[in-house]
């Protein structure tokens, strides 16, 4: 069990780190970090998982579990984690939890849990505390009383993803490498936005025979840019392993930053609401700020993070918002991320603007950046601290790590949640700066993980 409770879930391999009774220890316990306005909506808790073999056994124990400690069960099956907070939301149940391991190898498996309107469960609003239940409380031998029914949320979670389309014209070839994983089965929804689909690696399968289900790795895209190359293809997704993530490739095959999916939807979302906040996580462009602001609206900085993003949007009633890792939210969605939503918006503006995706992207593509950088690093806040000292002379902020500004280049650099890792984005006007800036950082921070 240890290590398994991390800042956003629960996680890991299956069945010497999660197992059946790690399972129906957190149904049980579940309750114990639900609040009063949660239970109020009923006391029943929406249930599904991913296609691993393992899921189903797991979300039978989880079921038990829950039922034990007196809170309903509505499983929905095999579902995507957009699904299940769509089901919380829609069902108005108390809370939900996904069993899925997300992007992570096949060996894996874990759970995602909200609270009622699909509300996350962080390590600081309840993960934390339902590892101290599971740890320290014992389980009664009770039989399970609470009530459990099935409920298929298909063609409801279908009707509401359909709302979002704006413009249905004209037909565009699309190619989506879904790596086997739970974006399979949004084959027919996409097959109605008018789509001529170029698909790679449908078909469930938790193995994972064709790649990795994460495509932040830039390894993992190959395939899916040789087919948008090959097809002549307008565009390219590719949905991770429990679809709640969507990357996207322009035409000619180049990888596009989610933070400049960002911008590019603000613009649209902006006009529909005018001044609104935008909410982006603290890796983005200064290109997204710019698009947010050019439109209008308010561009508002968060930490990494989806309980973060979601708490913020919540507070600022934010209709949208987009992190690095490829999640945007919406807030006629809950306030939850929702990949095919953004795949609807990203059509939206394509065809609305009748130029391809890379054109529209490219006023967007104004600064120079390295992506996402590790480093291991055993004292993460002393190396924090010193890189305060050593970049004194500018500006700084601490909302996730240290973020330092100059007037042509900027870095963040933030510590893992659950790894001895320091993270770097840097981001300067022109290559040049970029490369010093780089290498300066390097000399203080050391070899990137890998490079050693």
């Amino acid at each position: 069990m240890a290590g398994v409770f991390k800042a956003y879930d629960v996680r890991g391999l299956y069945p010497s780190q999660v197992d059946e009774r790690l399972a129906f220890a957190i149904g049980f316990h579940y309750r114990g970090i639900l609040e009063a306005d949660d239970i109020g909506r009923g006391a029943t808790v929406v249930v599904s998982h991913d296609m691993r073999d393992s899921s189903p056994p797991l979300a039978a124990a989880l079921t038990e579990g829950l039922r034990t400690a007196g809170l309903g069960v509505v499983q929905i099956g095999l579902a995507t984690t957009p699904m299940n907070y769509f089901a919380i939301g829609s069902l108005r149940a108390s809370g939900g939890i996904q069993v899925t391991a997300s992007h992570n190898p096949a060996g894996y498996n874990g759970f995602k849990l909200s609270r009622r309107d699909a509300i996350p469960v962080s390590a600081d609003t309840g993960i934390g505390a339902l590892e101290q239940l599971v740890a320290t409380t014992t389980v009664p031998a009770a039989a399970p009383r609470a009530p459990v029914s099935q409920r298929d949320v298909t063609a409801a979670y279908r009707e509401h993803v359909l709302s979002f389309v704006r413009h249905r014209e004209p037909r565009l070839k699309v190619a989506v490498d879904v790596a086997n994983g739970m974006a399979t089965i949004y084959r027919g929804l996409l097959e109605e936005l008018n789509l001529e689909l170029v698909p790679l690696y449908f078909g469930l399968d938790g193995s994972f025979p064709n790649h990795e289900a994460n495509p932040l790795k830039v390894e993992n895209l190959r395939d899916l840019q040789r087919a948008v190359r090959e097809h002549g293809c307008a565009l390219g997704v590719a949905f991770d392993g429990d679809a709640d993530r969507a990357i996207f490739v322009d035409g000619d095959g180049r990888p596009i930053g989610a933070d400049l999916v960002t911008a590019l939807l603000a613009g649209p979302m902006l006009e529909r609401h005018p001044g609104a906040a935008i909410v982006y996580d603290i890796r983005s462009s200064w290109a997204t700020r710019e698009a947010i602001a050019a439109a209008g609206g308010r561009p508002v900085r968060e930490r990494v993070g989806h309980s973060f993003m979601k708490a913020t949007m919540r507070r600022l009633d934010s209709p949208f918002g987009g992190e690095l890792a490829g999640h945007f939210y919406y807030r006629d969605n809950f306030f939850a991320d929702s990949s095919l939503i953004t795949v609807i918006e990203v059509l939206n503006a394509v065809r609305r603007a009748g130029r391809p995706l890379g054109a529209l992207l490219e006023p967007y593509r104004s600064y120079h950046g390295t992506g996402e950088i590790n480093f291991h690093v055993e004292d993460k806040d002393g190396m924090i601290r010193r890189l305060a000292a050593e970049f004194a002379d500018a500006s700084a902020d601490y909302l996730d790590g240290i973020t330092v500004e100059y007037a042509d280049w900027w870095f963040n650099v933030r510590p893992s949640n659950t790894e001895p890792l320091l993270r770097l984005v840097l981001e300067a006007r022109t290559a040049e700066l970029l490369d010093q800036a780089r290498r300066r950082l390097l000399a203080i921070l050391g070899a990137p993980e890998g490079e050693h």
